[in-house]
């Protein structure tokens, strides 16, 4: 793979930018106890009355030696939608340079991009819901700056094929951002071992879905230490507070947990997949390497209506390309996909 022209990738006003130094960036750490005079706080103490570090040192540490990385090539986010509006700040000129996006897909790609008047090409995927990857090549050049690719693929289910993603890692003129935000129910190998073979890769993880974290609004970027690089000087200067980063450092030892009930959501996806499988009005069942299905039914707008009497709230995903007639369902408690089932099978039977 050759070098990453990271250069040549970013906007100008980005390259010239001089970032700002927060007060505590001066002085992180340190085994000396010093009297902070720096950043204006309330002196009284309490668990808030600082500044939190930011640059997240002490995180970035347990969090990188989890991942198995190095600290300078992670970037720690409000969740992941900062992080997207990150690099489309960074990389994409308004007017000149776009996006590719790969629909049916995560919405908030296109959200950021409207948001920051970056123009997008989609790349419809394939029947059967894989990377048609001839023509993401084809509509690609040199204003191509950004190809975001979720797997599992949110709203589908399903990962994409390793040999696919690996095309678009050599070929791609712009950087593969691929987005993990189910890796942890998913059996493929993480793209994070591959930062090192490919400097235009970046790699998005989070703590909102199988570490049971949505509150705390945690995102993980992973790429080249050139390109973190480039994210810490745009972000700003305090972008994850303390409560944020304390919750994430409690959690980490709690992996044994976390694995246990994630092998049980995926007992109780299976399970819910093949009895909703012979419903009558359930066209078909897609595959899934996620904590969520897609299923295409006989009237999508009826059967969410019927499900909402139910007190029950699936995602209705008819308007996105590809999944006219589906709902997006997600994984609860056992007690709870038994209402859902329990409820299904009263529809199936009016």
């Amino acid at each position: 793979m050759k070098p990453l022209a990271l250069t040549s990738l970013l906007r100008p006003s980005i390259r010239a930018i001089k970032p700002y130094s927060s007060a505590r960036e001066e002085f992180v750490g340190g085994d000396k106890e010093m009297i902070l005079l720096d950043a204006n706080e309330n002196p009284y103490p309490s668990a808030v009355n600082r500044y939190p570090d930011p640059l997240q040192g002490e995180l970035k540490k347990a969090l990188s030696a989890w991942k198995k990385c190095e600290p300078n090539q992670l970037f720690l986010s409000n969740g992941s939608d900062e992080v997207i509006a990150h690099l489309m700040t960074a990389f994409c000129e308004p007017g000149e340079d776009h996006i590719v996006l790969v629909p049916p897909t995560f919405g908030m790609y296109a959200v950021s991009a409207n948001i920051l008047g970056v123009a997008q090409k989609n790349i419809s995927l394939t029947a059967d819901f894989q990377l048609d990857v001839e023509a993401i090549l084809k509509v690609s050049n040199a204003h191509s700056k950004l190809l975001f690719i979720p797997t599992p693929n949110n709203p589908t289910g399903n990962s994409f094929k390793q040999d696919d993603l690996l095309t678009l890692l050599h070929s791609f003129p712009g950087l593969v951002c691929i987005d993990e935000a189910y890796a942890e129910f998913s059996k493929a190998e993480s793209f994070i071992s591959k930062l090192k073979a490919f400097p235009n890769l970046v790699v998005m993880q989070t703590f909102s879905k199988a570490q049971g974290m949505a509150a705390i609004r945690l995102g993980m970027t992973f790429a080249h230490q050139e390109l973190i690089a480039v994210l810490n000087t745009i972000k700003a200067p305090y972008n994850l507070n303390i409560l944020t980063q304390q919750a994430a450092l409690a959690q980490l030892p709690k992996q044994a947990t976390i694995e246990s009930q994630v092998a049980t959501l995926l007992d109780e996806r299976d399970r819910l997949m093949e009895a909703i499988a012979t419903l009558g009005f359930v066209e078909k069942v897609f595959p899934s390497d996620a904590n969520f299905f897609l299923i295409r039914v006989d009237n999508s707008q009826k059967r969410y209506e019927e499900l909402l009497d139910h007190g029950i709230v699936v995602r209705h995903m008819t308007k996105q390309p590809m999944c006219q007639n589906t709902l997006r369902i997600s994984i609860g408690l056992p007690e709870e996909n038994e209402a859902l089932l329990e409820a299904l099978h009263k529809m199936n039977k009016k």
